[in-house]
Formats: structure tokens, sequence, C-alpha cells
């Protein structure tokens, strides 16, 4: 078996010894330098106030579709959460609130009913904000507001 010499050694292998040392000083640094920049106290404590969001300036949004005394209809809208809900068949007028804090709600309503007539009104803090009526057979109607 041949012996190799540190010398020999440390030239065949010096990019590799060099790339191990740059790692260990970045590392070292890098460690150095979060503990300088990063505060030691615990985020999750408080510092004697409230850090409790109190909900202010509340929006109510009232749906309402409406229609020839005693039609159906089949109603699509999105609750507070802007998820698409849908309702079969329910007897005219229908009505939905919505009371959110959020900053802003779009409001949606699709119907279409089985009378002659059919109309949607959204409602945002008692202000009617869309309003829209059909005279057809089957009627179909939508309601948007996105300033809510």
């Amino acid at each position: 078996m041949k012996r190799i010499s540190l010398t020999q050694f440390i030239r065949r292998r010096w990019m590799i010894l060099v790339a191990v040392a740059v790692v260990a000083l970045a590392g070292f640094a890098v460690d150095r330098l979060h503990d300088a920049f990063v505060s030691k106290k615990d985020a999750s404590s408080g510092s004697g106030a409230s850090n409790e969001i109190v909900p202010f300036n509340p929006k109510q949004v009232i749906y309402e579709v409406f229609g020839t005394p005693g039609s159906t209809a089949t109603i699509n809208y999105q609750d507070v959460h802007a998820a698409p809900q849908r309702v079969d068949n329910v007897p005219l007028p229908w009505s939905y609130t919505i009371t959110t804090t959020d900053p802003a709600v779009i409001a949606n309503v699709v119907a279409q009913g089985n009378g002659s007539t059919l109309g949607c009104r959204i409602t945002v803090n008692g202000i009617v904000k869309a309003e829209r009526t059909v005279n057809e057979v089957s009627a179909y109607t939508f309601c948007l507001d996105k300033s809510g």
C-alpha cells in the first residue's frame, strides 16, 4: 500500500478543504448575525396593551328576491365568506341578511323563478345598491354590488 504524505493530500484536495472552510465560516457568520438582528423576546407575550382586534363599522347586507305571489325560485348567492350557496324552490319573497366587519363585501344574488315576475335587491346599511325586476315566463334575474 502506497503512503500519501500530508502535502500530497493537500495538493490533490485543496479545493475541497477550502470549500469546507468557506461553508463553516459562512455558517458561523449567519449564526452571529441572526443573534444580532433577531429579538430574543417571545412574540406571543403581550406588552400589557390589548392585542384583541375590536370589530368596527359593521356592514349589514340584505339580499332580497321577490316575485309573483305564490311562486317559487331557485336562488344562488354568496355568503359572508364569499362562498357560493344555493337554495332550491323557496317561496317568494325571500331574504338573507349578512352582518360583517370586513372592509369590502361583494354581494351577488342570482335567481330563476317559476312565475311571470321576478326581482332582486341588494341593500347595504339601509341603502339600495342594486335592484332589478324581470317580467317574463320563468324569469331569471341577478343583482351584483361590488362596492359594499
